[in-house]
């Protein structure tokens, strides 16, 4: 079975160079990233994949579909965002023959299931979950909105298996995972330096550390309004906090956390990582707990606490049966791949009904060509299309202004 696999951003390059790992023997994978506005930098490719994978090529759309056609993939996994899975499987990758089967899924927590990540999915065979509570709700969504394949269940794929690996070296280390896009509010990411702050003060021995996703001039997955270490640049100039109190790091999160003592998140799916490595932590509830802040799934997990815990160095330990129902079920329930061999199947003698794909028509045409752009113009050409568009439109406030002024 051949398996082509396309990431377009840190996060699901991770989430897919794992995935592919985890294939039965006698599989042949080839891993590529698409050039879009969000790909990963030469640095955030490494991190994603040491360990699993050589260092893919970034492809555009167009090399990506000459790929496709010399490999002739039985399944293609299309790690991407939303709107790129559905204008890859609905215009870049259509036609091949023989006709993949198309595979995609999410890189982390997906609790509570979503329609939008439903319907820009929905033209794929399978959808790949990590826990028996969102396979539960995506069924029901597809139930009810329709379109789309099967849901499969897999482990998430970069949580070490079995026994946690062992510490490399002391465990001095606290390591707060930065997330783009909770909290949103430049105030709240204030208050959490400040506490990490006020962690080091009283804990000199510990090492605090802010895992951050991308350095300043790399992408991720989701913009981030708010850089925490531009803030803390900005704290350590008015005096309010030490500068070198905090250190900031990228890289690989399994190299933090085999020296942490500690681990902080508001909803990182690295939360899952601390717990597989058998490290205390916190999920901070100061910012609320449910859908808009990405932590929902928690509740009842044993693991909200507060930035006054962070503060006094209180970390905790997940309740087993949460573990058992989030994440972390046996092995022998994983199906994803079990799925996939049948679908492959059906599709190699005829017998594949394509899944439909809910934006398939007229309405979603222009929403379709807008995805396209992304993955068809290089990225510094839709930049320069997006400052003169704005440089445009100041011009056109500042005219409409004046005449307006004029005129009265």
């Amino acid at each position: 079975m051949k398996v082509l696999a396309v990431a377009d951003s840190d996060s699901y390059l991770k989430w897919a160079a794992h995935l592919l790992a985890d294939l039965p023997g006698g599989c042949t994978a080839e891993l590529a990233v698409i050039r879009t506005p969000i790909a990963p930098s030469p640095a955030q490719i490494r991190a994603a994949v040491t360990g699993v994978a050589a260092d893919p090529p970034v492809l555009s759309a167009r090399a990506l579909r000459r790929a496709a056609e010399r490999l002739r993939p039985d399944a293609v996994l299309a790690a991407c965002t939303g709107p790129v899975v559905d204008v890859l499987v609905a215009e870049v990758l259509a036609g091949l023959s023989p006709r993949p089967v198309f595979v995609s899924g999410l890189p982390g927590i997906s609790v509570p299931a979503t329609e939008k990540a439903w319907l820009f999915r929905s033209g794929c065979d399978l959808f790949v979950l990590h826990s028996g509570r969102e396979v539960a709700e995506f069924t029901e969504l597809g139930r009810r909105l329709g379109g789309g394949g099967a849901a499969g269940l897999a482990r998430l794929p970069f949580l070490p298996a079995g026994q946690a690996p062992p510490a490399a070296g002391p465990r001095d280390r606290v390591v707060f995972a930065a997330q783009a896009k909770v909290p949103r509010r430049r105030e709240d990411r204030e208050r959490i330096l400040l506490s990490l702050a006020e962690l080091a003060g009283r804990r000199p021995d510990l090492d605090v550390v802010v895992k951050l996703r991308a350095l300043d001039d790399e992408r991720q997955t989701h913009a981030e309004r708010h850089p925490y270490r531009r803030l803390w640049r900005e704290l350590a100039e008015r005096g309010t906090v030490p500068a070198g109190a905090v250190r900031f790091e990228a890289g690989p999160m399994r190299d933090h956390l085999a020296r942490a003592a500690g681990f902080v998140t508001v909803s990182s799916t690295a939360a899952l990582e601390a717990i597989a490595c058998s490290v205390p932590l916190l999920v901070l509830s100061d910012f609320g707990v449910g859908a808009e802040t990405i932590n929902l799934v928690f509740e009842g997990s044993g693991l909200l606490g507060t930035l006054d815990d962070l503060a006094d160095g209180r970390f905790l330990t997940p309740d087993e049966e949460w573990c058992r129902a989030n994440y972390f079920h046996p092995g022998g329930l994983d199906d994803w791949t079990s799925h996939l061999v049948t679908l492959v199947g059906r599709a190699r003698s005829g017998r594949l009904v394509p899944a439909r794909s809910l934006l398939d028509g007229p309405a979603y045409a222009a929403a379709r060509r807008r995805a396209r752009l992304r993955v068809e113009v290089p990225p510094r050409v839709l930049r320069a299309g997006r400052r003169a568009r704005r440089r445009m439109n100041r011009y056109l406030k500042i005219s409409y202004s004046w005449q307006h002024s004029w005129r009265r």
